[in-house]
Order: structure tokens, then C-alpha cells, then sequence
């Protein structure tokens, strides 16, 4: 325990011996047990009370809020920028290097204030993650929405404390300019499904959060290669941290968007697939049915026609034999109706060439003989 003590004291030494005495008293700002006590309360909040008790309960509807609470954001975030701006970074700072100013002047003063304006509103965007939660929008409670919105205080609470002012407030120009957009967005997300059709740049709203991860990195690691009078330590801090979210919001990106893209279209292939089997399955099974009702009709004209065939020839051929029973023969050659038989019944008999008058040589002699 004393060790722990002791650990302590020389940690509060450092930090009154070497934090910016411009900060000194003001809120939050004499230890950073307090905001690291914050982000770990709204850790435990957002991802176990709150799910907890929002289990049996039905989500509440804030739209009306979430509106109101959009448009402060965007006006707070676009004075942070102006307040940055104004600061030394409209002019006055170098993107090259600049080293922090510690006077007194009325520029440098504003930039520390900005400074902690800007450590103050990574608070209030805790509120995104809590409306999440009572709106049980669980799905938005990612690991990277947790990750960014609880390491942030705790992040810039060393700068406040240390370097309010030169060049790692470029990280707050940049993200203060994003937040103007994103919490655009997010506002006319919340006024309805009238408005969807205008946000149709959500994917480029997160391409342009990773651009400015980036540009961050850049900036902050082009200190390691020139000689700057600026700490290296937040060099390194600020870089890493750039780098951290890079990494995390491509993946967002990677699982919101590309792999979305992917399965969605593995999607409507199994799907036209799934069409063209049907259809195939359909015409096939039609042209089954088509030669099986083909075969059942052949087989029934094919008896008829041999049957209506068969019945007059037979008939013809009695009515026929009668009337050369009658002697009505003419010239060797018989009237009759038994063509119809054999045309029709494709029958061709004896009776036939007796009728037609094709008598063999030696019938006919014999008949002249008597």
C-alpha cells in the first residue's frame, strides 16, 4: 500500500510540475482519475445496466429530441471549429510545425479554452450511445462506437493538461469540421423516413472520418523526421490514436458496406438461380404433360379409325354379296358400295376381286362351255 502511495505522490508531482499552469484549476482538470472514472461508468452503462433495463421495457421515441439534440451538436461542433480557427489555426499556426504558445496572449489563451470546450463535448456525444440504448437500437452499440466514444475524454484530457494549444489541435479542427457533417446527417436521420432519400452519403460520411484519420497521422508523425519543439511523447500519442481509428473504422466499413455488398449479392444470384431451376422445372413438367396427353388420344383415334373401318367393310361386303346373289352382274362388272369398305377399313378381300369383275380365264370358260 505504501508503495502505491508513493507511486501517487510522484504522479501528482509530475503532473502540477510539468502540466500547463493555465489549467490548473479548472474542471476535471487537477487529476484524470475523475474523467477516467467517467468513461468507465459510461462503458458499464451502455453495454450492461442499460441493455439490462431496457430488457422488458419497449423502446422510447425520442425523434422530436434526437432532433433537437442533432442541431445543438452541430451548432456546438461548428463554434469549436470557428473557436479553432480563430485560435492560430487560421493564419497564424504552420501545418509544418508549431510548437505550443504558453503566453498569455488573447490568441493563445482562446486556444486553451477551445482546447477545453472541445474535452468537454466528448461528454456529451456519450449522450449518441445512451440514446441508442433506450431506443434498444442494440445493433448501434458496436465495438468501435464504444471504443471511440470511451477513449476520447480520457485521450484529450492529456492535451488539455499538458498541451493546450499548438500542433496537436490540428486532431480537433479536423474533427470538429467532421462532427458539423456527421451530426447533419444524424439530424435529418431523426426527422423520418421522408428524409431518407437525401442521406444517400452515409458511406461517404464514413470514408470522410477515415480520410480524417489520416490527415491526422500524417501530421502528427512528420515530427519524428524534423527537428520541431513539440513533446514526441504526444507525437506518438496523437498518432497512434489516429492509427488505432483507422483501423477501427475501416472494419466498420469493410462489414457495413463491402461485406454487406457481397452477401446481398450472393443473395440475388441464389435467388435468380432459385428462378431459373423453377422455370426450367415448369416448362419441363409441361412437356411431360403435353406427350402424355398425346399418347393418350393416338391410341384412341388410331382403334376408332381401324374400327369404323372394319364395321363398313364388313357391311358394304354383305350388301354386296347380296346383290351378286341377285345375279346383278353387267358385263362381268358389279355396282357396288364395298369401295367405301376398303377405303375405309383398309380391307382387301376375295369377294373384292370377284366383285370387280377380274375373273380368272378358267371360271369363265367353264361358264361358256355350259
Amino acid at each position: 500500500m505504501a508503495l502505491l502511495m508513493k507511486y501517487y505522490d510522484n504522479f501528482r508531482i509530475y503532473m502540477e510540475t510539468n502540466g500547463d499552469p493555465r489549467t490548473k484549476d479548472w474542471p476535471m482538470m487537477s487529476s484524470p482519475f475523475p474523467t477516467l472514472a467517467v468513461c468507465l461508468l459510461y462503458v458499464y452503462l451502455v453495454k450492461v445496466l442499460g441493455p439490462r433495463l431496457m430488457e422488458n421495457r419497449k423502446p422510447f421515441q425520442f425523434q422530436n429530441t434526437l432532433v433537437v439534440y442533432n442541431f445543438i451538436q452541430v451548432i456546438f461542433s461548428a463554434w469549436l471549429f470557428y473557436e479553432c480557427l480563430m485560435g492560430g489555426w487560421w493564419g497564424q499556426y504552420s501545418f509544418r510545425c508549431q510548437p505550443v504558445d504558453h503566453s498569455q496572449s488573447a490568441t493563445a489563451t482562446r486556444m486553451v479554452h477551445a482546447c477545453w470546450w472541445y474535452y468537454f463535448s466528448k461528454f456529451t456525444e456519450f449522450m449518441d450511445t445512451m440514446f441508442f440504448v433506450l431506443r434498444k437500437k442494440t445493433s448501434q452499440v458496436t465495438t468501435l462506437h464504444v471504443i471511440h466514444h470511451g477513449c476520447m475524454p480520457m485521450s484529450v484530457w492529456f492535451g488539455v493538461k499538458f498541451t493546450p494549444g499548438g500542433h496537436s489541435t490540428f486532431f480537433g479542427l479536423l474533427n470538429t469540421f467532421v462532427h458539423i457533417v456527421m451530426y447533419t446527417y444524424y439530424m435529418f436521420s431523426a426527422m423520418g423516413p421522408q428524409y431518407q432519400k437525401y442521406l444517400w452519403w452515409k458511406k461517404y460520411l464514413t470514408t470522410f472520418q477515415m480520410l480524417q484519420f489520416v490527415a491526422i497521422m500524417v501530421h502528427a508523425f512528420q515530427l519524428l523526421f524534423i527537428e520541431c519543439n513539440y513533446p514526441k511523447a504526444f507525437v506518438w500519442w496523437i498518432g497512434m490514436h489516429a492509427v488505432m481509428f483507422l483501423f477501427l473504422f475501416r472494419e466498420f466499413y469493410k462489414q457495413a458496406y463491402i461485406n454487406k455488398l457481397f452477401f446481398l449479392q450472393r443473395r440475388r444470384d441464389a435467388e435468380r438461380l432459385r428462378l431459373l431451376n423453377a422455370k426450367a422445372a415448369l416448362e419441363s413438367t409441361t412437356q411431360l404433360n403435353g406427350y402424355a396427353n398425346g399418347a393418350t388420344k393416338l391410341p384412341n383415334g388410331t382403334a376408332n379409325g381401324h374400327a369404323n373401318g372394319h364395321a363398313n367393310g364388313h357391311a358394304n361386303g354383305h350388301a354386296n354379296g347380296s346383290l351378286h346373289k341377285n345375279g346383278s352382274v353387267a358385263n362381268g362388272t358389279v355396282s357396288h358400295s364395298h369401295t367405301n369398305g376398303t377405303s375405309n377399313g383398309h380391307v382387301s378381300t376375295k369377294s373384292d376381286i370377284l366383285l370387280r369383275g377380274d375373273l380368272p380365264a378358267e371360271i369363265t370358260q367353264r361358264k361358256v362351255q355350259k
